[in-house]
C-alpha cells in the first residue's frame, strides 16, 4: 500500500485569510466581519490609547500600531479570529526601553523582534513555544498586571509628578512623596469609570463597556468643568487627524547588541501571547491555527510597525474573545477592526483631547486585574511546592527587576525542577520492567481492541505528564472520525504529573466532555493521583470511573456503552 505524500512546507506558511476565501467568501459572511470588526474596534479606541500612554508614549502611537500592526497580523496570520496590536503585556518592557534607550532604540527592538519572530517562524518554533511551563506564564502575567497598576497610580490619584521613574521601588518611592498633591476628582472620575465597567459587564457582556466608560467621562468632566488632567492637558499638540506616516527618528545601531536582551524579551512575549490567544481562540470556535505562519505574521507586523513609528505588537486574547462573541467568521474582521479604528480618527481626533487621563487609568486597571489571573494562581497554589515556587519568583523577579530576567530563571528553576523530579521517578522505579512500555498515546493493542465493545476506545499514556508534553493529550481525541462513547485513558505508566499537565488532563477532559464521551481513568498512580485530587481535576463531570487496571475498565465501560 503506496503511502501517502507528506504536505508540501510551505503550507505551514499560508494566512487563513487565503484559506478562507479559497472555500467561499459570501455576502453573510462579509455582513458578521463587518459587525464584529466594528465591536472590537469599539473596545480597542480608547484601550490603544491608555496602553500608549502608560508605556511612556502619546495616544497615536497606540492607534498606529493597532491599525498597522493589526491590519497585518489578520491578513498574514494563520488563525481565522486573531485580533492584533498593542497589549498590555509589553507596557513594563516599553517603558523601560525608552527610558533607557529613547524613542529611536524602542523602534530598533521593535525591528529586531520583528525579525527575530520571522525567524522564529520559518525555522518552524511554533510548536516549541508552547512549551512554556504554566507557572513560568502566570508568574510573569501577573508580575506585569502589578507593574501596570503602579504605572496607573499616578493619573488614578492626579499626583502632581513630573516624571515617574521606570524602576518599581524607585517609582513607589516618588509616588508616596507626591500623595499631598492628590486632586480628589481623579480618584472619583477613575472609580466612576471602573464601576461603570464593571456593571456593563454583568448587564451586558457583550456592550462596549470601556468606550462608554470613557465617553461618559469625558462629557463630564467637559460639560462640569472638572479640575482634571486630560489628553489635551498633557499632549497640546493633539492626536493628528491622518494616516500613520513613518517619522524617521534617530535609531542608535551602535547599541544593537546592547538592545539585544530587549528585542529578544518583544520577541518572546509577542510569539507566547499570540499563540496563546490563538489556541484560547481555537477552543472558543473549535479551528485549528497555523502556530510558524502566526510567528512570521507578527514578525511582518513589528517591524512594519516600527516603521511607521508604532509599539510592538501581538495578538491580544481579550479582543479576539470580543471578535469571536460578535460573530467574527474571518481574517476580514479583523482587517476591518483596523479600517474602523483609522476612521475612527480621521474623523474624531479633535474630540479625543477631552477624554480624561484618570478615564484611561480605570480601563488600565481593569485590565490589569483580568491579566492577573487570581483564579490560575489560586489554582497553581494548590500544585506541587516546586511549581509554586517556579510561580512566585518569577512574579517576584517581574515586578521587582527585569521581566528578561524573571522569564532566564523560571525557564531555568522549571528545568532544573523537572530533572529533580525525574531523578526521583527514576529511584524509585529502578528495578521497574521496561519491555512493556509502549510511545506516549498509543492505542490499544490488537488483543486488547478485541476485548472492546462497540464505541469504546483506549489509549496509553506513557511517561511523566508535564509542560513539555502536555499538549499530545489534546491531540489524541483529533485522531477519531467519529467520537467514541467511552474512552478509556491509561495512565498506569504515568509516574508524574506537574501543573501544566493538569491543565492538559483538565483540557482534555473539557473538550471530551463537550463531545458527549465518557472518560474511565485507568492505573491512576499515587503522585498523579494526589495532584490531581489538590487541584480539583478529579471532580470533572466528564469522569464516569476511576479504576485500579485495563482489566476493571473494560467492564465498567461496557457498562457505560450499554445505558448510553
Amino acid at each position: 500500500m503506496a503511502s501517502r505524500p507528506a504536505a508540501p512546507a510551505w503550507h505551514l506558511y499560508v494566512p487563513k485569510l487565503y484559506t478562507v476565501l479559497q472555500r467561499g467568501y459570501g455576502l453573510a459572511d462579509l455582513r458578521a466581519d463587518l459587525v464584529a470588526g466594528l465591536t472590537v474596534a469599539i473596545v480597542a479606541l480608547p484601550l490603544a490609547m491608555a496602553l500608549a500612554i502608560a508605556s511612556g508614549t502619546t495616544p497615536e502611537k497606540g492607534l498606529h500600531t493597532a491599525i498597522v500592526a493589526g491590519f497585518l497580523i489578520s491578513f498574514l496570520g494563520g488563525s481565522r479570529v486573531q485580533i492584533g496590536g498593542p497589549t498590555a503585556a509589553f507596557i513594563p518592557v516599553v517603558f523601560v526601553a525608552i527610558e533607557r534607550f529613547g524613542y529611536g532604540g524602542l523602534i530598533l527592538c521593535t525591528l529586531l523582534a520583528g525579525l527575530m519572530l520571522i525567524a522564529a517562524g520559518l525555522l518552524r518554533l511554533g510548536t516549541l513555544m508552547k512549551y512554556m511551563p504554566k507557572p513560568v506564564v502566570t508568574g510573569f502575567t501577573a508580575g506585569i498586571a502589578v507593574s501596570i497598576f503602579s504605572s496607573q497610580v499616578k493619573d488614578l490619584l492626579g499626583l502632581s509628578l513630573d516624571k515617574v521613574p521606570a524602576e518599581f521601588l524607585a517609582r513607589w518611592e516618588a509616588l508616596v512623596g507626591a500623595l499631598p498633591s492628590i486632586n480628589p476628582w481623579a480618584p472619583a472620575v477613575a472609580g466612576a469609570s471602573i464601576a461603570v465597567i464593571v456593571v456593563m459587564r454583568r448587564w451586558k457582556p457583550t456592550s462596549p463597556s470601556m468606550l462608554v466608560a470613557v465617553l461618559g467621562a469625558s462629557v463630564f468632566v467637559a460639560v462640569a468643568n472638572v479640575p482634571v488632567e486630560t489628553l489635551a492637558m498633557r499632549f497640546p499638540e493633539g492626536i493628528p487627524a491622518s494616516l500613520p506616516t513613518f517619522a524617521f527618528p534617530h535609531i542608535p545601531f551602535e547599541r544593537t547588541f546592547e538592545l539585544l536582551p530587549t528585542a529578544f524579551t518583544i520577541a518572546f512575549l509577542a510569539g507566547v501571547e499570540s499563540l496563546l490567544s490563538a489556541v484560547v481562540a481555537d477552543g472558543m470556535t473549535g479551528g485549528r491555527h497555523r502556530s510558524n505562519c502566526e510567528l512570521v505574521a507578527q514578525g511582518v507586523a513589528n517591524c512594519a510597525s516600527a516603521l511607521v513609528g508604532g509599539l510592538p505588537a501581538t495578538g491580544a486574547i481579550a479582543r479576539t474573545a470580543t471578535n469571536i462573541r460578535a460573530g467574527a467568521r474571518s481574517p476580514v474582521a479583523g482587517m476591518l477592526h483596523a479600517a474602523f479604528l483609522l476612521a475612527f480618527m480621521l474623523v474624531a481626533a479633535p474630540a479625543m483631547g477631552y477624554v480624561p487621563l484618570a478615564a484611561l487609568a480605570g480601563v488600565l486597571l481593569i485590565v490589569a486585574w483580568n491579566m492577573a489571573e487570581i483564579e490560575a494562581i489560586k489554582h497553581l497554589s494548590r500544585g506541587p511546592v516546586g511549581d509554586q515556587v517556579v510561580l512566585w519568583v518569577t512574579f517576584v523577579l517581574t515586578v521587582a527587576f527585569d521581566l528578561t530576567i524573571a522569564i532566564e530563571v523560571g525557564v531555568v528553576l522549571a528545568a532544573f525542577l523537572f530533572m529533580h523530579r525525574m531523578a526521583s521517578v527514576v529511584a524509585v522505579d529502578a528495578d521497574a520492567r521496561l519491555d512493556d512500555e509502549d510511545d506516549f498515546g498509543r492505542p490499544a493493542t490488537p488483543d486488547q481492541r478485541a476485548d472492546l465493545p462497540p464505541g469504546v476506545e483506549a489509549y496509553q499514556v506513557t511517561g511523566p505528564l508535564f509542560f513539555a508534553v502536555a499538549n499530545r493529550l489534546d491531540e489524541v481525541l483529533d485522531q477519531f472520525f467519529s467520537p467514541p462513547k467511552v474512552f478509556i485513558l491509561r495512565l498506569r505508566l504515568v509516574p508524574m504529573i506537574d501543573a501544566s499537565g493538569v491543565g492538559a488532563f483538565t483540557g482534555f477532559l473539557e473538550r471530551a466532555h463537550k463531545l458527549g464521551i465518557r472518560v474511565v481513568l485507568s492505573g491512576l498512580q499515587p503522585q498523579p493521583r494526589a495532584v490531581l485530587a489538590r487541584m480539583h481535576a478529579l471532580d470533572h463531570p466528564a469522569i464516569a470511573a476511576d479504576v485500579a487496571g485495563f482489566d476493571a475498565a473494560v467492564p465498567v465501560a461496557r457498562g457505560l456503552v450499554g445505558s448510553a
